[in-house]
This record gives structure tokens, C-alpha cells and sequence, in this order.
């Protein structure tokens, strides 16, 4: 009986990854095609789309807006997360478990009801559609990844090293750059890599604040929309291979201790 359970819940799983996943390694697949039509079997097989894409001028300004919106917005939204994530584990004050749900907002709500909200909102104090807004609205849902991901593991830390700091000389600063800040580097890190990919493959809060630039997965939506080359499957092959290598190295650096 427990041999027949065993194999449900494992012919289950994979068969809901094999479901997932399946259509990406098609997208990787159909991406060597030489052909322009993504048919099936393929005949020709080659790198000619790389090549192609790789002298795209579009979609290099727009690989290099995306790349500077996701740096952008991670740094600010660490600069910010850390000494808020720092003072809900150590304070205790009114309302902050309300507090807690307010930071969680961005990252529970539809994506298309921020944008329209910041969409309405921006106009109003004097920020029009342009990649400043994008940076904005991709800091605000930063900021609630970076909180999250550094509380679990400040939850985690021993309380005493900060007293044992204390004991031993150190103020307040000392003890938070040279004991705390060291022992948090590993979520950091993640927290950081975790960020980057969220904000490379935002898409509803950026079609709502964006101008004339395009990031990249606007690029690929519009590409997409004159129909899926294998260009656009060369695109989301690499978009799929940076992704996937940042979300496991995120997850390795919050596993560490």
C-alpha cells in the first residue's frame, strides 16, 4: 500500500513538471532551427538565430535597459530592506504586524493592479511615463522581496552574537556591520539574485509605466505579436538559462546558514 502511495504522489509530480516544462525545452528545441517556420521534425539544425539576435540593435538597447532598471532598483530596494528588515526583528512597536501585511502588498496583489495604480498616481505628483517610473515601480516591489527573504533569517540568527558584541565593546554600528551584517551575507546574496531575476522578467507594472524605451520582455512581446520566430525562441532560451541559474544560486545562499 505505501509502495503504490509512493509511486502516485512520484508519477504525479513529475507528471505536473513534465506538464511545466516540457513547452520550454520545445522553445529550446524550435531555437536551432535554421528555418524561419518552427515546424516539426526539423530538418536544419544551427546557430543562426544567435547570431541574428546578438546583432539585433533593438533588443541589445532593450537587454541593456532591463539590466540597468534590475541593478538599479535591487540596490535601492536593498539600501532600503536591510535596516527595515533589521528594525521589525528587533523593535517591537503598535502595529507592526500591520506593518508587516502593508510590506507584503506589492507582492500579493495582481501586478496589473499596480500598474494601473501607479499608472494613476505618478501623474498626480509630477512623474511622467519614463524609466524613472519603471525604477520606481520595480524598487516598490523589490523592497518587499528583500525584507521577507532577510527577516526569515535575521528569525534565524542567534541573539546573542549582537549581545556578546555589545559585551565586548562594540556600539550599535560595530555590532551590525561587523557581527550581524557578515552572518546575513549568504540571504543577502540571495535575496539580491532573487531580486535581479523578478525585475528582468517583470512585465504588468512596466507595460503601464514604460515610455519609448522597451525592457526585454516587452521587446519579446512585441516581437511575439508578428508571430514566434526562432529569434523569439533564441531569446526566451537565454532569458530561461540566466533565470534558472540565478533562482538555484538564490536558493543554495538562503539554504546556507
Amino acid at each position: 500500500m505505501n509502495k503504490l502511495r509512493s509511486f502516485i504522489v512520484s508519477f504525479s509530480a513529475f507528471s505536473v513538471l513534465w506538464f511545466l516544462y516540457f513547452p520550454i525545452l520545445i522553445i529550446i528545441w524550435f531555437s536551432f532551427n535554421k528555418e524561419s517556420v518552427s515546424s516539426f521534425p526539423i530538418e536544419h539544425y544551427s546557430f543562426d538565430w544567435y547570431v541574428k539576435l546578438f546583432h539585433n540593435k533593438s533588443m541589445i538597447q532593450a537587454v541593456q535597459i532591463s539590466f540597468f532598471i534590475a541593478i538599479s532598483s535591487t540596490i535601492a530596494a536593498l539600501i532600503i530592506g536591510i535596516p527595515s528588515a533589521y528594525a521589525l526583528h528587533k523593535y517591537n512597536y503598535f502595529g507592526k504586524s500591520l506593518l508587516l501585511k502593508i510590506i507584503l502588498l506589492p507582492i500579493t496583489l495582481p501586478g496589473i493592479v499596480t500598474g494601473v495604480a501607479m499608472l494613476s498616481f505618478f501623474p498626480m505628483i509630477g512623474i511622467p511615463l519614463s524609466l524613472t517610473a519603471v525604477l520606481i515601480g520595480h524598487t516598490t516591489f523589490l523592497i518587499a522581496i528583500m525584507i521577507t527573504q532577510i527577516l526569515a533569517r535575521f528569525k534565524k540568527l542567534d541573539p546573542y552574537l549582537e549581545m556578546a558584541a555589545f559585551d565586548l565593546g562594540a556600539n550599535p554600528l560595530q555590532a551590525f556591520f561587523k557581527v550581524i551584517l557578515p552572518n546575513i551575507k549568504t540571504a543577502i546574496i540571495g535575496a539580491v539574485l532573487l531580486s535581479l531575476v523578478l525585475s528582468m522578467d517583470e512585465i504588468p507594472v512596466t507595460f503601464f509605466l514604460i515610455s519609448r524605451e522597451n525592457t526585454l520582455p516587452i521587446e519579446i512581446y512585441g516581437m511575439m505579436r508578428r508571430g514566434i520566430t526562432p529569434e523569439v525562441n533564441a531569446v526566451a532560451t537565454l532569458v530561461f538559462l540566466v533565470s534558472s541559474t540565478a533562482i538555484f544560486m538564490s536558493l543554495k545562499f538562503n539554504k546556507e546558514k
